[in-house]
């Protein structure tokens, strides 16, 4: 049975009727996610204030008007802060491609890996806290990669341990990079202070070519890396299981070669699009949702799929669409 999903643009610069929308047709699912194990489980509104305000003092404000434009809730409140979430788990491959002769600029490769019924499908283009940002939306406001006008940008992947602590989810983390940091430098500096609820893995890649991959957990110090290549572990596997079902070492071995290969940044680009990098699991939770090449030089975005590719902007974001089908196999 074939599984259809639309990619659509929500450009909004400050919070609205846009943003309000996209939230009702999203909260029924994600309150049900938030409140699956009882609403005492989860902190209370004001730890997520004080969290929010300690944390993440730029984004505090802007917080509190899309709870207003949420209707104001308590349970509303608490979820939009993603302080202390449910846990929760993807795939993904991620990688910076440099030309070792600088004839081309650096690319910041991606391919997200999750189930389709949970993909919001939402480009947002907004300008929050006075600076462009175009991204991927999760968690109805937070960032599965994305660029801002600055010319830094950023992505995650889960980083292979079902660890959960307190801190904020993975998202809300990386959208605050987004909206605050002017490149790869400032951005690390965040993630070394503000405090995440799980093990992810961040890659980042900023306009003038400086990029770092920073694994983060809630129960291990912040470490600045410069892996170039990885998918769902850190230094090792630690979670055999998923890492067989994820072919995470084949894909990141893979990968790895090509990023250290002769190959071209479009090279790069097309081997996302084939297995094992591109996975067809998608009725067990992780088939490849989208690719995404990020050219922060040129300010050039483009979300990659085996047929089809759609290219952005942050300066010249344009409104769209996308229709994606993805036929799964029976045993995939």
């Amino acid at each position: 049975m074939a599984i259809q999903v639309d990619f659509h643009t929500l450009i909004e610069d400050q919070p609205g009727p846009m943003w309000q929308a996209h939230f009702e047709r999203l909260w029924p699912g994600y309150r049900s996610w938030y409140l699956r194990s009882g609403a005492v489980e989860r902190p209370s509104y004001l730890d997520c204030r004080r969290a929010m305000r300690t944390h993440m003092p730029e984004l505090a404000p802007l917080w509190e008007q899309l709870v207003e434009l949420a209707g104001g809730g308590d349970v509303e409140s608490r979820f939009l802060s993603l302080w202390c979430p449910p846990p929760y788990i993807t795939g993904c491959s991620q990688a910076v491609w440099v030309d070792a002769q600088d004839l081309q600029e650096p690319v910041l490769l991606r391919n997200y890996d999750f189930a389709p019924g949970l993909l919001e499908g939402a480009w947002l283009a907004t300008r929050w806290c006075n600076n462009r940002v175009a991204a991927l939306s999760d968690c109805i406001w937070g960032a599965l990669d994305g660029m801002n006008e600055a010319g830094l940008a950023a992505s995650l992947s889960f980083g292979g341990r079902t660890v959960s602590g307190t801190g904020f989810g993975i998202p809300l983390v990386l959208r605050y990079v987004l909206e605050v940091a002017q490149g790869t430098a400032e951005a690390v500096k965040i993630l070394q202070r503000v405090p995440c609820s799980m093990c992810y893995t961040i890659t980042l890649l900023d306009r003038a070519g400086q990029w770092a991959t920073v694994f983060v957990s809630p129960d291990r110090p912040v470490e600045v890396t410069r892996r170039n290549a990885v998918t769902n572990f850190q230094h090792e596997v630690e979670w055999e299981q998923h890492a067989n079902a994820t072919r995470s070492v084949e894909r990141r071995d893979l990968l790895q070669a090509q990023i250290d290969g002769p190959g071209s940044a479009e090279d790069a680009v097309a081997r996302l699009l084939h297995p094992p990098l591109y996975q067809t699991a998608w009725l067990r939770g992780y088939g490849t949702l989208y690719s995404v090449a990020y050219r922060p030089r040129s300010d050039g975005i483009e979300l990659l799929w085996p047929n089809q590719r759609w290219a952005q902007t942050v300066a010249d974001f344009t409104a769209g669409q996308h229709r994606i089908v993805f036929q799964p196999q029976a045993d995939a």
